[in-house]
């Protein structure tokens, strides 16, 4: 069973999107900050993580580079669940090193999917 590390600070986020991937198999672990979110991705190595890019302490931009430039965290899929959506802001966080974008408020319906499909598991 693949483990998903959600970095998320917003309670109801981290509640809905821990629900559906549980629904959906998988197992998840949480973190609440961007430090600890980089802290528990180099410790855990999960398969995947999912990640906001409003923390309260250091920016989902940081976070994604400093879990990149690890020696555990260059190959983990790393999908970016976040409300930015300005113009050009998808393009720059897949630049970055993100390999999905999904734009907040999610749709249930279609946010396992992107997963799966950035992920690789065709289950």
């Amino acid at each position: 069973m693949k483990t998903g590390l959600v970095i998320e600070d917003d309670e109801n986020n981290m509640v809905l999107v821990t629900r559906l991937l549980g629904k959906a198999g998988y197992l998840t672990v949480r973190a609440t900050t961007g430090l600890q979110g980089v802290e528990m991705a180099l410790r855990l190595k999960p398969d995947f993580i999912i990640l906001d890019i409003q923390l309260p302490d250091i920016d989902g931009t940081e976070v994604l580079r400093r879990i990149r430039e690890s020696e555990t965290g260059g190959a983990v899929p790393i999908i970016a669940m976040t409300s930015y959506a300005m113009a050009g802001d998808r393009e720059k966080l897949l630049i970055a090193g993100c390999d999905e974008y999904v734009e907040k408020p999610i749709d249930p319906q279609r946010v396992i999917a992107q997963i799966k499909t950035a992920i690789g598991d065709l289950s």
